[in-house]
C-alpha cells in the first residue's frame, strides 16, 4: 500500500487502508468457522477487507452482538478466540483485512445478571467493587441503589405473591467463591449484599445497592445512562482510562498481534469524550484505520480533530438515494398522503418536533429529568444564579434539545468551543426562545452559556466538576432524543415518500441534484478520502434494493396515485375501520417495495415489519402498550391484500411497468456508491438483489454456496444477453470491486481527486476519479430512467484518451460520446483509462 502517513485522516505508515468492505452479520447463524468458507468467495469478489460485525461475548440470545457482557472474551458462539484467529489468518492468506465493529458506549444488563460479571460486582459490592467506576451510575453506601425494572408487578404485589425469593447457589463465573446468596425473581438472579443474608426479606431489599422495581417506573426513575431508552444496555465509562484499558485488551491484543487490521465504532456520540476516545484508540493502534457510526445532519460537518478515517457511510448514502428520486413527482406522493390519512399528511417539521416531544416526556423522561437536576443544583449553589427555579430551567432544557438539529454540539469541558458547535448550540437557542415565554429567555440565555463553559455567575467557577458534567450529559442527552424522536418515531409517521426516511438521512431533502451531490464530493474529498460509502447497513430501515424501488414511485407517481385508488376501492371493504392513514399509506408502499419476480414478501416477514413499525411510530399501538386488537386487524389487512387475486394482478402490472426504471436506479446507485468516495462497503448479499427490511429482517442468512456458484458463472461464461437483474448486480459488483483491488491508488491513495464530467441532460449523473490531477476511472450513470428514455441526443464529455468500460469490454475515446450508445447495455459504464 502507498503511503498515507502525510494525511491527518488516514492510516499511518504501515497500518493498512481498506480499499473495500464486505460486511458478515457474525452469530448463531454465521459462526467464525462459517464465515471462513466464505473467504475464497469474498476473495474472487475482489473484496479488499473483511468487515465483521462486534466479535466479544454477547448476552445469550443475542443475533447482532451490540450487547456485550464480556470484554475478555470472544463470543463463544461464534467459536470463541482460536476460532476468529484461524478466520483472520486465512483471510490474511488470501490478501484480505479485517475490520472490526467496537461497542465502547454501553454493556448489557443480561438474564441472568451474573453473565456480566462486572455489573454484578458492582450490584454485590457497591463502593467497594473493583468495577464501581465501570458503570455511569453513582453507587452510594446508602443510597437508593441503582433501579433494576424487572418486576412484572408493582413491589409490593410481587413480595405479597412470594415472587421475590432468596436462595442459595454457587454463581457460574464466580465458582471460585463458593455458595453465594441470591435473590431470585423468575428467570432473573441478583447478587446479595454481604451480612444482609439474614434480614426479612423487604428489609434486605432495602439493603441492597440496586432495587428491584416495576417494570414501568423505569421511564420515570431509572439512575444510570442508557443506550437510548434501552433498559437492557447499561452506558459505560470508557472516558476513564483503566474502563479503556480493560475494555479493549483483548481486541488491542489481537490488533497487535496481526489478527485486526481496523475498526468501526458504535455510536461515539453517546461518549463522554468521542474526540478523547478516538484519540485514545489512535494512540493505542499507532494510527490504525477508524471508521465512526457518525450521523451529520443538515450541514454538519465531522469534526476535523477526530483523529479517525470518517464516517460509516450514512451521510453517502441518503443523498445516492436521494439523487435517484425524481423530485416532479414530489407533490402527487403528497396528494396521495393527504387522501390516505385524511389530511395534509403534516408538516415535516411539526411531525419531527412531536415525536421529539414524545421521547422527552415518555421513554427518555429520567434522562433530561436528571439533567434539569443536575442544572437546578449548580445554579442553588451560585449565588448568582439560585434565582432560576428548577422548573424554569426544565422548560429551557427541553425548549433546547428540542431544537436542537443535530446528534451533539462537541463542546470540551475547559476548551473553548469550536465554531461550529458554539453556532449549533446559539442558533438552537433562538429557535427555543420562540417556544419559552419572555421571562424564560433570560434563563435560557444562562443555560446556553453554561452549556458552552463560559464565565457565567460567580467568578472562578468555569472548572467545576458539575458544570463539566452538565456540558457532557447535555450532549449525550441531546443525541438519544434524535435518534428516538427523529427515525425510531417521525420516520415512521412521515409516509410521503419511505426510501427517503432512513437512518441519518434528510427527509426533508427527498430529492439531490446532480450539482450538490459534485458539490458535496469536492468538498468532502480533501479532508476525508477514506472515509465509508455505504449502501445497506444493519441499521438502515431497508435495504438498498427495497429503497431503490419504493424510490421509483417519484417517477411513476400519476401512474402509483391512479392504481392506488383503484386497489384502495377494491380493498376497502377489508380494510379494518379506524385504519392509521399513516401505516396504510407506509403498508402500500412497502408491499410494494418489498415486491420480487415471484411476487409479495411473505405473510411472516412483512407482519412482523409492520409490528415494529406500527410500534415504533407510537400514535396508535406502542411497545409498551400494544393495541393488539387494532394490530391484528392491520395484520389479517396486509394478508388479504397480498393474497387477493385482483390486487396482486394489478400490483404486478405495476411491478413490470417499473422495473426497467427499477432497474436502473438500482444499478445506477450500486455504481455510484462503489465509486464515488473512499471506501466502498458492501452488506452482506447485497451483490444480488435483497428485498430486506429493518432489523432483524436484514439479518437473514445469506445463501454463499449459490452466491458463489452464480460469481463462478459469470467468471466462465461473462454476463449473457438475457441476464437476470441478480446476474447484472453480482457482475456490477465484482467487477467493480476488482478494479478498485488493481487500482487501489486511485480510490484510496494520497493524491485522490474528483472531477464531474460534463453531461448535456440532468437526467444523467458522470463524474471521473482522479490521481494527482490526471482521470483514471470515469463513472456515468442514468439518473432517473424515465428522463433517459424520452430521446435526445444527450451526450457526456470523457477526458482525453481511451477508455474501456470494464462492465461492457466496449472501448471509447474521449470526447462527446452520445448517452444512449454508452448506456445500450447497462445505466451505468465504468471506464478505466487504457494508459492507467
Amino acid at each position: 500500500m502507498p503511503d498515507r502517513h502525510n494525511h491527518s485522516h488516514t492510516p499511518r505508515e504501515g497500518r493498512r487502508q481498506p480499499v473495500s468492505t464486505y460486511r458478515l452479520q457474525l452469530g448463531p447463524d454465521l459462526p467464525f468457522s462459517q464465515a471462513r468458507k466464505i473467504l475464497p468467495y469474498l476473495s474472487r469478489l475482489g473484496v479488499t477487507d473483511v468487515y465483521c460485525s462486534p466479535i466479544l461475548q454477547a448476552a445469550p440470545g443475542s443475533t447482532h452482538g451490540y450487547d456485550v457482557v464480556d470484554h475478555s472474551r470472544i463470543s463463544d458462539v461464534m467459536g470463541g478466540e482460536r476460532s476468529f484467529k484461524r478466520f483472520a489468518d486465512e483471510a490474511h492468506e488470501l490478501g484480505m483485512g479485517v475490520i472490526v465493529d467496537v461497542v465502547p458506549n454501553h454493556m448489557a444488563v443480561p438474564t441472568p445478571l451474573y453473565l456480566n460479571k462486572a455489573l454484578w460486582s458492582v450490584l454485590k459490592e457497591g463502593p467497594d467493587s473493583e468495577y464501581r467506576d465501570w458503570f455511569d451510575i453513582e453507587i452510594e453506601e446508602d443510597g437508593e441503589g441503582v433501579l433494576m425494572p424487572i418486576l412484572g408487578t408493582r413491589i409490593g404485589t410481587a413480595l405479597a405473591e412470594g415472587t421475590i425469593t432468596l436462595d442459595t447457589v454457587v454463581v457460574p463465573g464466580f465458582e471460585d467463591e463458593g455458595e453465594q446468596h441470591v435473590l431470585r425473581y423468575f428467570d432473573h438472579i441478583f447478587p446479595v449484599r454481604e451480612a444482609t443474608e439474614a434480614l426479612p426479606l423487604a428489609d434486605l431489599l432495602e439493603r441492597q445497592f440496586y432495587r428491584l422495581a416495576y417494570w414501568k417506573v423505569a421511564n420515570e426513575e431509572l439512575n444510570y445512562r442508557r443506550f437510548f431508552d434501552v433498559d437492557t444496555l447499561a452506558a459505560v465509562r470508557v472516558e476513564r482510562d483503566e474502563v479503556f484499558e480493560e475494555t479493549h485488551r483483548l481486541l488491542l491484543k489481537l490488533f497487535r498481534s496481526g489478527h485486526i487490521d481496523g475498526f468501526r465504532i458504535d455510536h461515539p456520540d453517546g461518549l463522554a469524550d468521542p474526540r478523547g476516545y478516538f484519540r485514545q484508540l489512535s494512540d493505542a493502534t499507532d494510527g490504525a484505520w477508524i471508521a465512526g457510526e457518525k450521523i451529520l445532519d443538515g450541514d454538519e460537518e465531522l469534526p476535523g480533530d477526530w483523529p479517525i478515517a470518517g464516517t460509516t457511510g450514512y451521510d453517502s448514502a441518503w443523498r445516492i438515494q436521494a439523487l435517484q428520486t425524481d423530485p416532479a413527482g414530489i407533490v402527487t406522493l403528497g396528494s396521495i398522503l393527504e387522501d390516505i390519512t385524511g389530511d395534509s399528511g403534516g408538516d415535516l417539521a411539526r411531525i419531527i418536533m412531536e415525536g421529539k416531544e414524545q421521547i422527552i416526556a415518555e421513554s427518555l423522561f429520567t434522562e433530561v429529568d436528571r439533567l434539569a437536576q443536575i442544572l437546578s443544583d449548580l445554579c442553588r449553589s451560585d449565588v448568582r444564579l439560585r434565582d432560576h427555579t428548577f422548573r424554569s430551567l426544565r422548560e429551557c432544557l427541553v425548549a433546547l434539545i428540542l431544537e436542537m438539529d443535530r446528534y451533539r454540539a462537541y463542546v470540551v469541558p475547559g476548551e473553548r468551543p469550536a465554531p461550529q458547535a458554539e453556532r449549533a448550540l446559539r442558533e438552537a437557542a433562538d429557535r427555543a426562545k420562540k417556544r419559552l415565554q419572555e421571562d424564560r429567555h433570560e434563563t435560557l440565555d444562562i443555560v446556553v452559556e453554561l452549556l458552552l463553559g463560559a464565565e457565567i455567575g460567580s467568578a472562578g467557577r468555569t472548572h467545576e466538576a458539575k458544570r463539566a458534567e452538565l456540558i457532557i450529559r447535555f450532549q449525550q442527552a441531546c443525541g438519544p432524543v434524535m435518534a428516538k424522536g427523529i427515525e425510531d418515531t417521525a420516520f415512521y409517521r412521515w409516509t410521503l415518500l419511505v426510501s427517503s426516511c432512513e437512518v441519518g438521512s434528510n427527509a426533508a431533502m427527498p430529492t439531490y441534484s446532480a450539482d450538490n451531490m459534485h458539490d458535496w464530493v469536492q468538498r468532502t474529498m480533501p479532508s476525508w478520502p477514506v472515509t465509508m460509502a455505504a449502501g445497506t447497513t444493519h441499521d438502515t430501515k431497508r435495504g438498498e434494493d427495497v429503497r431503490a424501488r419504493i424510490g421509483v414511485l417519484s417517477q411513476f407517481a400519476a401512474e402509483w396515485q391512479e392504481l392506488l385508488d383503484e386497489l384502495r376501492e377494491i380493498a376497502s371493504r377489508q380494510r379494518p375501520a379506524g385504519l392509521n392513514g399513516r401505516i396504510e399509506n407506509l403498508l402500500w408502499q412497502t408491499i410494494f417495495g418489498t415486491w420480487t419476480d415471484q411476487g409479495p414478501i411473505g405473510h411472516e416477514r412483512l407482519v412482523q415489519y409492520l409490528e415494529k413499525a406500527s410500534r415504533e411510530q407510537k400514535m396508535w399501538t406502542t411497545w409498551t402498550e400494544p393495541d393488539e386488537d387494532a394490530e391484528q386487524a392491520l395484520f389479517m389487512f396486509a394478508r388479504y391484500i397480498i393474497t387477493d387475486e385482483r390486487l396482486i394482478a394489478k400490483i404486478q402490472e405495476f411491478y413490470d411497468l417499473t422495473t426497467p426504471a427499477f432497474r436502473s436506479a438500482l444499478l445506477a446507485a450500486k455504481t455510484i456508491q462503489l465509486t464515488l468516495i473512499g471506501v466502498a462497503d458492501n452488506y452482506q448479499g447485497e451483490e444480488v438483489l435483497q428485498n430486506s427490511l429493518v432489523d432483524p429482517d436484514n439479518r437473514r442468512p445469506v445463501n454463499y454456496r449459490e452466491l458463489g456458484d452464480l460469481l463462478e458463472k459469470l467468471d466462465e461464461h461473462g454476463r449473457g444477453s438475457h441476464a437476470s437483474l441478480d446476474e447484472e448486480k453480482m457482475w456490477l459488483v465484482s467487477r467493480i470491486l476488482r478494479l478498485r483491488r488493481d487500482m487501489p491508488e486511485v480510490f484510496v491513495g494520497p493524491g485522490v481527486g474528483y472531477q464531474p464530467l460534463p453531461v448535456t441532460t440532468g437526467h444523467a449523473f458522470a463524474f471521473a476519479r482522479t490521481l494527482g490531477g490526471d482521470p483514471k476511472v470515469a463513472v456515468v450513470t442514468e439518473r432517473l430512467h424515465t428522463g433517459i428514455t424520452s430521446g435526445g441526443d444527450h451526450t457526456v464529455v470523457l477526458p482525453d484518451g481511451t477508455w474501456t468500460d470494464i462492465l461492457t469490454g466496449k472501448e471509447y475515446e474521449g470526447g462527446s460520446i452520445v448517452l444512449t450508445d454508452l448506456l445500450a447495455v447497462l445505466p451505468a459504464a465504468v471506464l478505466r483509462k487504457e494508459d492507467a
